[in-house]
């Protein structure tokens, strides 16, 4: 079992494995919730798991969402701190990047689904739906299509996701959330001080870093703000240098530790839970003729690609930024392309921006346009990725052949 274990883990951490196991959970959800046993999925994740003495009370839906989803988005803080300071990302233009192409990829589509659902009700606020995009359905995207591909691409795409899923929560906060907690919130930040007091005063104990991580998740779920954002800030919070003499940095360590429970167990949870959207012959026929759905799909279709593509080409030209090393032009529009992935955020803004609308259609046509949405988007980025992988691959082996020579 000694033996067992560790080569289960290093397998589970190799990033197609975790694309594939998140690629089958969310195709389960589909064909289950639109099967003659929809019911029982509606039931299991309407199911109600609460911890009285602390209040809370959430659907196991949510447990997923705001609670395992938390592990990946910690997982993703660590890899982000560690590009940003001893990667890619050390160099502040290739830094900036990410940054202004997230910001196109947030105000792009918000102007296109304005502009087509103008006074379609509910658009005064269902304009941020597809503002955000998925980062754990887009890098596994990557990760099963774009192997080949340089590994500039994934840091960028990891950076363009963390910035603008940032973004959307600071959206749906300000938009959204109708109590906002001062205590709760100076709370969490009291738990990020104290991590990184510890991380400086060299503390290695998981008694203190578990019980921070614990209550500054609890705090930021009952400030009002989106818990998962804990996650983020823990990971980048974390020292990724080594001390002269020790083996890893405690940022690998946490990595190496939470990497494979983010890949095997978290992620394709909330895949599970996440991907059951109800499908029906009525929703899909209004799907290309009603304006709320097409604000939606040209905004994570064409919105996404041009404001991310966009801003990065200008940021470049005019030297504001720097192109990530060996990915071309076309590299960046194929991930452009891939961040049209918007669903679980998309999906959640549609719940809270449509709401009040009476009979609920609407919420049903969003939720189906972000779906539609999201799979195109990926079948094309993969696409474009498998295209560009095959010309990546052999420029290498051009290369390898005129070392032989």
């Amino acid at each position: 079992m000694t033996q067992v274990r560790p080569e289960l883990s290093r397998y589970l951490r190799t990033e197609t494995v975790g694309g594939a196991l998140l690629l089958i959970a969310a195709a389960t959800a589909l064909l289950w919730v639109n099967s003659p046993w929809a019911a029982s999925y509606l039931t299991m994740t309407e199911t109600v798991v609460a911890i009285p003495r602390l209040h809370l009370e959430l659907t196991l839906a949510d447990w997923t969402k705001d609670g395992l989803l938390a592990v990946f988005f910690f997982v993703a803080g660590l890899e982000l701190k560690r590009e940003l300071v001893v990667g890619e990302l050390a160099d502040r233009k290739r830094a900036t990047l990410p940054v202004i192409a997230a910001i196109g990829g947030v105000v792009t589509p918000a102007l296109i689904a304005a502009v087509i659902g103008f006074g379609v009700p509910g658009m005064d606020r269902g304009w941020a739906i597809p503002v955000a995009t998925d980062i754990a359905f887009a890098l596994a995207a990557l990760a099963l299509t774009g192997s080949r591909i340089p590994a500039g691409a994934r840091v960028f795409l990891l950076s363009l996701a963390v910035v603008d899923d940032l973004i959307a929560i600071v959206l749906i906060a300000v938009l959204f959330t109708t109590t906002m907690s001062l205590l709760w919130l100076l709370a969490a930040a009291g738990c990020f001080a104290a991590w990184a007091l510890a991380q400086r005063k060299r503390v290695s104990t998981p008694l203190l870093y578990v019980p921070l991580a614990l209550v500054s998740w609890y705090a930021l779920h009952e400030g009002g703000i989106h818990p998962t954002l804990a996650g983020v800030a823990l990971g980048l919070l974390t020292r990724v240098r080594p001390d002269p003499g020790e083996r890893q940095a405690p940022a690998t360590r946490l990595e190496h530790l939470f990497q494979p429970i983010s890949a095997g167990l978290c992620v394709p949870l909330f895949a599970l839970f996440a991907a059951g959207v109800p499908l029906n012959t009525t929703v899909f026929g209004e799907l290309f003729s009603d304006r709320l759905a097409l604000a939606v799909m040209f905004g994570l279709l064409l919105g996404k690609p041009l404001g991310i593509f966009g801003m990065s080409w200008a940021a470049i030209r005019l030297g504001i930024a720097t192109r990530p090393n060996e990915l071309g032009w076309r590299d960046m529009f194929a991930l452009a392309v891939l961040g049209g992935i918007g669903f679980t955020v998309s999906l959640l803004v549609a719940e809270l921006a449509l709401a009040d609308i009476a009979d609920g259609s609407s919420v049903e046509l969003a939720k189906t346009a972000v779906l539609v949405a999201s799979l195109a988007a990926s079948l094309a980025g993969s696409a474009l990725l498998l295209r560009r992988g095959r010309v990546h691959q052999a420029r290498r082996d051009a290369r390898a052949l005129e070392r032989e020579e």
